[in-house]
This record gives C-alpha cells, sequence and structure tokens, in this order.
C-alpha cells in the first residue's frame, strides 16, 4: 500500500520547502521507541542502523518528522556553499521498469508519468539545490538538536564549480561546505561524490584522482569527525577496487548507490523532463535498483576484507518493503537507507522494527 507521499510530486521544490512536510509526516505524532538503542555506528548508539539518505529531507521540518516515525539515521538534504535554485518541475515522476533496470535498459530509456504504483520506481531531478547557509545552517542546527538518544543526524554536503574551471578553487570549496556544515554540530558527515563532476564530464567517484583529492582536503578540515562517502554503481569491477584502494583508509564509511541514471521519455516519446539535453537523463530509484545496491554492498564488503579495511557499509537502493531491509544487512550492509520507500511509507522503520522484535 502506497500512502500519500511526504514530498508532494505534484508541487514544486520550492513549495515542498515552504509547506511540507505532507500526509502522516505532517501529523507530528511521534512513535514509542521499545528496547534499547544497543545497534552501533561510528561508536553512536542507534535503536536501528536504518534510516533516509540525502536527498528527500528538505529541511528541519522534513528531518524531525522522520525522527518522530522512528527512521534513526536521518540525512539532511545536501547542502552548498551558496544558493543553488532547483531544477524546474517535474523534479519526480513514476516510471515503469520490469524487473531490474539494467544499465541497458536505462541507456535505452524508460517512460516517466505521475501515475506511482507498486512495485515502486521513480525518476528524480532536482540538481542538487541549495539554500544559502545562512538560511541552512540554523535549520540543520536546529534538526540535530532535536534528535533523541539513539538517532543521529548527517550533514550530507557537496562543492560546486567555479567559472574558471579551478580544480584547486573547486576542492576548497569542499573544504569550506565541510567546515560550514560542521559547525552545526553534526557528528557524522557526508561528502557527495555521487553528483555530477562539475569540473569533468561524469560522476564525480568515477574521477578517482580528484575524490581522493577531495576526500583528502575534507579529513584534513574535520580530524577525527566521521566521513562518509556516497558513490554511485560501478560497473568496472577494477576502478572500484582502485576507489576503495585510494579512499578506503581515509573515510569511515561508504554509501551506495545513489540512483542509475536513465533516459526518460514521457508516452508521445518527447524528453519528459523540461530544460534542455541536460534533463533527458535523471535518476532512477526504487525497487528495479535494488540488485545495484545490494552488488554494490556485497563487491565493497569484499574489497574491504581484501585490502584490509574498516570502513561501514551503508547500503542504499531500492528499500521500499521491510524485507528488503534483511536483505541487505544479510548481504553484510552496517546501515540501511531508503528514500523512495520511506516517502510512500512513513511507517517503513516501524514496521521493520516490528519484525526484529
Amino acid at each position: 500500500m502506497l500512502h500519500k507521499p511526504f514530498f508532494d510530486p505534484l508541487l514544486s521544490y520550492d513549495e515542498n520547502y515552504k509547506k511540507g512536510p505532507f500526509g502522516e509526516f505532517a501529523n507530528k505524532k511521534v512513535f514509542k521507541q521499545k528496547g534499547t538503542a544497543d545497534h552501533y555506528l561510528f561508536g553512536l548508539p542507534l535503536f536501528l542502523p536504518f534510516g533516509i539518505p540525502a536527498g528527500p529531507l528538505l529541511n528541519s521540518k522534513f528531518a524531525i518528522a522522520a525522527l518522530d516515525k522512528g527512521f534513526d539515521l536521518v540525512e539532511y538534504k545536501t547542502v552548498r556553499t551558496g544558493f543553488r535554485p532547483s531544477n524546474e518541475w517535474p523534479n519526480v515522476l513514476a516510471v515503469k521498469v520490469k524487473g531490474n533496470l539494467t544499465l541497458k535498459m536505462a541507456e535505452k530509456g524508460v517512460i516517466g508519468n505521475q501515475k506511482y504504483g507498486n512495485p515502486l520506481s521513480v525518476t528524480n531531478s532536482f540538481g542538487v539545490p541549495s539554500m544559502d547557509p545562512d538560511v541552512w545552517q540554523p535549520d540543520l542546527k536546529k534538526a540535530v538538536k532535536y534528535a533523541k538518544e539513539g538517532q543521529v543526524v548527517i550533514g550530507s554536503f557537496q562543492g560546486t564549480t567555479n567559472k574558471e574551471g579551478n580544480v584547486i578553487k573547486y576542492i576548497k570549496d569542499f573544504v569550506k561546505a565541510t567546515r560550514l556544515v560542521k559547525e552545526t554540530g553534526v557528528k557524522v558527515l557526508e561528502v557527495n561524490l555521487s553528483c555530477p563532476n562539475e569540473g569533468a564530464a561524469h560522476l564525480l567517484c568515477f574521477d578517482l584522482k580528484r575524490s581522493a583529492d577531495v576526500v583528502h582536503a575534507i579529513k584534513n578540515e574535520i580530524g577525527d569527525t566521521p566521513l562518509i562517502i556516497k558513490i554511485a554503481y560501478f560497473e568496472d569491477e577494477g576502478r572500484l577496487k582502485k576507489l576503495v584502494h585510494l579512499v578506503g583508509h581515509m573515510v569511515d564509511g561508504i554509501s551506495a548507490i545513489n540512483t542509475i541514471p536513465a533516459k526518460v521519455y514521457d508516452e508521445k516519446g518527447n524528453q519528459a523532463l523540461p530544460g534542455g539535453p541536460a534533463r533527458l537523463y535523471s535518476g532512477t530509484c526504487g525497487h528495479p535498483i535494488k540488485w545495484a545496491g545490494l552488488e554494490m554492498v556485497r563487491r565493497l564488503k569484499k574489497l574491504r576484507k581484501e585490502l584490509g579495511l574498516s570502513f561501514a557499509i551503508i547500503g542504499v537502493g531500492g528499500v521500499t518493503e521491510p524485507s528488503d531491509y534483511f536483505e541487505y544487512r544479510k548481504m553484510g550492509a552496517d546501515a540501511v537507507m531508503s528514500a523512495t520507500g520511506a516517502m510512500w511509507n512513513p511507517f517503513l522503520a516501524q514496521e521493520i522494527k516490528k519484525k526484529v522484535s
């Protein structure tokens, strides 16, 4: 059963930011935790290592609602060092995919519309918007302060390119973002390497050297504060191994995956999302990408052992049912997160906790 989503796809990003969250997330009912917070991630106690990744929790209202509904790992939407508007509406569309969304199918394209149903699959295209730090810093502080014992708010961030294409300046922007996020009091930070590499043609995590330079600069800034890197699905096993070899000793956690980019068309075969050629591709998420998230968890666990490393693995992608959580945990994930599934089912964390107990 799909509930009313806490992010309304029929409204713009700005309308959601101002008026949301919606559905059960708006009723201010607080889930009463049972038992003790006897799970740990980065030494921090959790009732359950399950939550919502960076993306759908636009501000403290959304984050606080998620905490109230029993999601114990909550990521505030990725922020930048300056204001960045969202892509124009629509930002979220339902997509119909039979079975797994393979990379070949994604390249061929999927049909997007507003007909949401099970198995739940959507595509989202926001362009990683951000409020100015004067807005998001105090707002993030509010969410961090609200978290109870057994819950953790994670600060997600990324760097922004410059007109000159100066790589050093680009990396310095990551460091500045790191500092601004840490000032809010978050106990864990996540750098988004699964976003477009604004200094190159592909996702930043596929630019291995630059990713390593960014991570090194960030760790020099934050020291022992736990750092997670968010990465995409790697088709090339060798490149994934090299990335883990380069940064695995510096980071405390690796989160995978974000989405699988796919071409999105309407029923008439036209580009579904307005805004030029850059929006032909959009990140697809939900049930059809679970295979990719699970595969990355398996591979990361293998590489962690092979290289003698100790980073935590956060499994993301296609978690729409309680059984998906347990499947990720069995595969080797130290923690699990759900964006699309949680958006349409505000009780997902509670349903998992009932099965755990």
